[in-house]
């Protein structure tokens, strides 16, 4: 079994967005998260989706899968007082009803509405190959280190630099067992699931993300969303065009 989990606990902050948390903004008549839903219900090989969302967002976002018509949603569960609390909810109420060690789970923000469907099957035959799968993009820019914020005094090679990306996939069997160590460990606040396994000393494995694949979290981030929307609506009109003489 194949199941795509979903966070959605943010609020908004860096969006700027006070009263409507970022994954609930609409983008080509859509609300964001739904984008992001969609490419994992119209796939083939996922079997399920398990949302973890802000307690007082739960009957906003239910009404919004009616809405849309959203399929394969086994449950949308409380979110936590952070990521990783959101993604421990939504990993507890996958395994219980994938029960399998080898069954995959695909952890994914829920702010992500540009996945390809390739993408995902990447990464589920990454996983299904090596038991955990990170997409990453090589990073194009100069990465300085700095404790304060206004005085660097070291670099790094950008050669050996990747941008971590979601989905993530991980087998039942690895996430819980991560999970189970992360609080026995008292690591209570990892950034991210690739970062939880690295804390606990195991390697992941890493391969080739898509640049487009934008995780939209600020102000900057949505206009490149609505660029891209407006972009494929423009060459889809275009071809209508052409193909009609008009």
């Amino acid at each position: 079994m194949i199941t795509a989990m979903l966070f959605a606990g943010g609020s908004g902050v860096r969006m700027e967005s006070s009263d409507l948390p970022k994954q609930f903004l609409e983008v080509g008549g859509k609300p964001i998260i739904i984008h992001t839903m969609e490419h994992f219900a119209n796939h083939p090989r996922v079997d399920a989706i398990v949302v973890a969302c802000k307690e007082d967002w739960i009957d906003y976002l239910n009404n919004l899968i009616r809405q849309f018509g959203i399929q394969k949603v086994k449950a949308v569960v409380p979110g936590g007082p952070n990521g990783f609390d959101s993604i421990h909810n939504g990993v507890v109420a996958t395994a219980q009803f994938s029960l399998e060690g080898d069954d995959i789970i695909l952890i994914c923000d829920g702010v992500r509405p540009m996945l390809t469907e390739k993408l995902i099957t990447d990464c589920i035959e990454h996983t299904e190959k090596y038991n955990t799968a990170v997409p990453v993009t090589p990073s194009i820019d100069s990465l300085l280190y700095s404790t304060d914020g206004e005085f660097c005094g070291k670099s790094y090679d950008r050669n050996t630099m990747y941008i971590t990306q979601a989905p993530q996939g991980y087998t039942m069997e690895r996430i819980l067992w991560a999970h189970e160590e992360a609080y026995r460990r008292g690591i209570l606040n990892p950034v991210s699931s690739s970062e939880l396994f690295i804390e606990l000393g195991e390697k992941i494995h890493i391969f080739k993300g898509e640049r487009f694949n934008i995780k939209v979290t600020t102000p900057e981030d949505l206009i490149t969303l609505r660029s891209q929307f407006y972009y494929e609506n423009y060459k889809r009109f275009a071809k209508e065009e052409l193909k009609y003489g008009i």
